[in-house]
């Protein structure tokens, strides 16, 4: 990698409802209402499937609830029935549970795919006192990636495994040292090596999904999770303290007295608040490792191990030497200054070729910045040009770096996959004990490539960088989660 030495409507019942439309990734959320401890609201996607077929598996979108107490103002996260029965959706989608009660997947239930239309989700939420309360609903597109033995390593890349596979017998017994290669310590069996199934976020996290997460916090906690202070004027952005990298997040109404929080919007272009060339749907860089941690804790989610990765991007596919995530050698630059529609939703590569990624900008001895999350997907791409994994998850190579939990060491093999829990610490940090520590990053690495960086870091099997220790932030750094 290169140095661093450059450059609502609020509806009155029982309790008080903010009906939140959130459309980041594509994903909407209207309609809100409570009627006791239901919450129901109406949800939208685009591009969902649900296939028997290779890789047969689904997209998914990842719902959790926050609540606010109108007393003190303070947001908390709201546990969800563990019971099925509780909860409905109606047709063509599905509710499905998850065991700590977090949150809840929602798909399609029949096989399928296209988009899905607004279609009504009732949640039994559980736990909540007398109120009164706001709610806000979260939604975050998913893939899923079923149980599968794969392959890593391709004998090619940059400190890339031993041409291995990893199956049932790798997850119930560890992987040894020299088994796997890579000069990092044994593998334990707690370990997440993907071997079992997990869910993926299917992009990376957006500058619209980071506001939502900051206008949640607290004053404190706010202070943590920007580079500029909450008290700082209307207008001020928050990612860079300036304009730059295409970054767009700034504050739309001051904090005030260490104890009313900001209100943040986005405003990539410099002018009126929450345009719609505003850079929303924007993949958020410059994220430090405690900012990536802090948001996979809030949304119940947590980070990825490398292992993974290289399942998300291969699947249960042969190897092939020297391949990128859309499963071969093809690749092709694409910039800021090579799409349709810029800062937009619609923000679309100009032309269609196979292999399209955003990365090597560094050549061009001038930086952009990153480009809109599934930039490259539309109704007609193929995987290869829509640059996407095998299961669905887009720009696993290229755009921002994936930090990733990493086996080059061992405070990265002693991760065991603990989940995030909604909640964080006071000053916004994540809280769980487990996870690689915030303040040095000790156990967490880089895969994947940027838009920065040269092809080669952009590679499946590339690990440069997979044991890289850097607690800060940086403008090539981003990140997503899994569950």
């Amino acid at each position: 990698m290169k140095s661093k030495n450059y450059f609502s409507k609020i509806a009155l019942a029982i309790v008080l409802l903010f009906a939140v439309k959130s459309n980041a990734n594509n994903v909407e959320i209207t309609g809100t209402s409570v009627s006791g401890n239901d919450i129901t609201f109406n949800i939208s996607w685009e591009n969902s499937w649900n296939a028997n077929v290779a890789p047969a598996n689904w997209d998914a979108v990842w719902v959790f609830v926050k609540y606010q107490d109108c007393n003190t103002r303070l947001w908390a996260h709201t546990n969800l029935s563990t019971v099925a029965g509780d909860h409905s959706a109606a047709s063509p989608l599905q509710v499905d549970t998850v065991a700590d009660g977090k949150g809840v997947f929602i798909r399609r239930s029949a096989l399928g795919g296209g988009n899905i239309s607004a279609t009504s989700i009732t949640l039994r939420m559980t736990g909540l006192g007398a109120g009164p309360y706001n709610f806000k609903v979260f939604g975050i597109e998913m893939v899923n990636v079923p149980q599968a033995a794969f392959e890593i390593g391709d004998g090619t890349s940059t400190a890339t495994f031993n041409s291995i596979t990893v199956n049932a017998t790798s997850q119930t017994s560890g992987i040894t040292s020299a088994t796997i290669g890579g000069g990092g310590p044994t593998v334990p069996a707690t370990f997440p090596m993907g071997y079992n199934s997990f869910y993926c976020m299917k992009y990376e996290i957006s500058q619209l999904q980071y506001v939502e997460f900051l206008n949640s916090l607290t004053f404190a906690q706010q202070q943590t999770r920007i580079a500029t202070d909450p008290t700082s004027a209307a207008g001020t952005y928050v990612t860079f303290g300036a304009n730059y990298y295409r970054n767009g997040i700034v504050i739309e109404t001051p904090g005030n007295n260490a104890a009313i929080p900001a209100v943040f919007g986005c405003d990539a272009t410099n002018g009126v608040i929450n345009n719609v060339n505003d850079g929303q749907s924007v993949v958020m860089a410059n994220l430090s490792w405690a900012d990536l941690a802090a948001y996979l804790d809030w949304s119940a989610l947590r980070p990825m191990t490398e292992l993974e990765y290289e399942k998300v991007c291969r699947g249960t596919m042969p190897r092939v030497a020297g391949e990128y995530p859309w499963g071969d050698t093809n690749i092709n630059p694409f910039y800021s200054t090579t799409v349709l529609n810029p800062l937009q939703p619609t923000e679309v590569a100009n032309n269609v070729v196979n292999g399209r990624c955003a990365y090597g900008l560094g050549s061009t001895s001038v930086i952009y910045g990153p480009l809109k999350v599934g930039v490259f997907a539309t109704a007609t791409s193929g995987r290869s040009s829509a640059g996407a994994s095998y299961y669905g998850a887009m720009e696993m190579g290229g755009n921002v770096l994936e930090r990733t939990i990493t086996v080059a060491n061992a405070s990265g093999v002693a991760f065991n996959g603990t989940l995030g829990d909604g909640t964080l610490t006071a000053i916004g940090n994540a809280n769980q004990a487990t996870w690689p520590s915030v303040t040095t990053a000790t156990g967490v690495g880089f895969r994947g490539g940027d838009y920065y960086n040269s092809a080669a870091y952009v590679r499946t099997s590339d690990r440069t960088s997979a044991g890289t220790t850097d607690a800060s932030r940086y403008f090539l750094y981003g990140g997503r989660g899994v569950r």
